[in-house]
């Protein structure tokens, strides 16, 4: 009985697991400078949109690299904006199978980024909206090595090949 609630409760997760991941693939955030981050970061503040706040927070590291990479930022609380690595918006279609692996569930975007605010918003952080929430979190992207790697794996252009 403990073996079929437990299978039941995995199964359950794993649903909205899917569920969430369904409703994040439209890559609906906003995404704007936070501060100065350490040399080869951004320190950027990302706002994701989903019916339930937690979700909205899972998500917002991954936004966060997902807009380093296709949109960029424009400047505030005393940094400068910055445009995104891909240089085309199409990028992202022509390397679908690519960013699908990626941006998987443990995928490699992990490995670029931190939460600054321990996973938690601030109260004013998290916003009602019609339906759903806006949830916004401080995050750390490590832009010099997400570059680094989508350049060795043949995605963007390295900054020395010209233009």
């Amino acid at each position: 009985m403990v073996a079929l609630a437990a299978t039941f409760s995995v199964f359950s997760q794993k649903r909205l697991d899917k569920k969430a991941d369904k409703q994040m693939e439209a890559w609906r955030y906003e995404i704007e400078c936070a501060g100065i981050g350490q040399d080869g970061t951004y320190l950027i503040k990302v706002w994701s949109f989903s019916k339930k706040p937690s979700i909205a927070v899972e998500h917002a590291k991954k936004n966060a690299v997902h807009g380093v990479i296709f949109k960029g930022f424009t400047g505030a609380q005393g940094c400068t904006g910055q445009k995104p690595l891909a240089q085309s918006p199409a990028l992202e279609q022509e390397k679908e199978e690519f960013f699908d692996n990626f941006f998987a569930q443990g995928g490699k975007w992990m490995k670029f980024v931190n939460c600054t605010s321990d996973g938690v918003p601030a109260a004013n952080d998290c916003i009602k909206v019609g339906k759903e929430y806006k949830v916004g979190i401080i995050v750390s992207v490590a832009k010099d090595a997400l570059r680094q790697d989508l350049e060795a794996a043949g995605i963007i252009k390295g900054l020395s090949s010209g233009f």
